[in-house]
């Protein structure tokens, strides 16, 4: 199946580069682009694309924002956020409000498209040691969990197993990894993954990891 991609950015060359090698690919479409925020929250309803590129610092309505309207609208959409570099906390403030992973700007075309295809395909973009990185430096903002309560409560609710695959959600670890590294099937931590987002209310494994530093599950540093 194609992959359906708007992109949200107010520098033209940026959309028209990343529209360019996006739709060199064989299983990626450019359904859209958008100039700001507020154009991306319309688009998104009117066009339905499966992955959001979304740039952060634009006009009228910023991506941190665009990305929480677009999320609270469709708890399927995708966002992967775009960044002139790496330890940028507005990135952070992104990731809290619901996107699934970023991606610098100056990605090559293969960065670009696979990461587009992994946000797709429902997973999060937490591979590179630069995101486990800016979660762990923007964790220490605040000197208390900054958890929803309804969150809180709910983590009470993780079994001791859910709470050590958490834990290696929140390093990075891909689901195949954490089951090497626990000894069991691939199947039994994709169950318990599910199960831990239910339990916890989150969306992928983008809003697990922020909740494990924010929990001190995983210490700073």
């Amino acid at each position: 199946m194609t992959i359906r991609v708007l992109i949200a950015d107010d520098q033209m060359m940026v959309r028209e580069g990343f529209s360019v090698l996006l739709n060199a690919m064989p299983d990626i479409e450019v359904v859209g682009e958008a100039v700001n925020g507020r154009e991306a929250v319309a688009k998104v309803r009117e066009l339905a694309p499966d992955v959001v590129l979304m740039d952060i610092r634009m006009p009228e309505l910023n991506g941190i924002e665009a990305t929480r309207e677009i999320v609270a609208a469709d708890d399927a959409a995708k966002v992967l956020v775009l960044t002139t570099f790496d330890l940028d906390e507005y990135v952070y403030q992104a990731l809290r409000a619901g996107a699934s992973g970023f991606l610098l700007k100056d990605a090559s075309a293969r960065q670009l498209a696979d990461g587009v295809r992994v946000v797709a395909s429902g997973e999060a973009l937490l591979a590179p040691s630069v995101t486990r990185r800016l979660i762990t430096e923007f964790s220490k903002l605040s000197e208390k969990p900054r958890l929803m309560p309804s969150a809180q409560a709910a983590y009470g609710d993780l079994t001791e197993r859910e709470t050590e695959v958490l834990v290696l959600i929140a390093q990075g670890l891909s689901n195949s990894e954490i089951a090497e590294r626990l000894v069991v099937a691939e199947s039994t931590i994709k169950t318990h993954v599910s199960r831990i987002l239910v339990k916890l209310g989150l969306r992928d494994r983008t809003q697990a990891a922020v909740f494990a530093y924010e929990a001190r599950l995983v210490t700073p540093g």
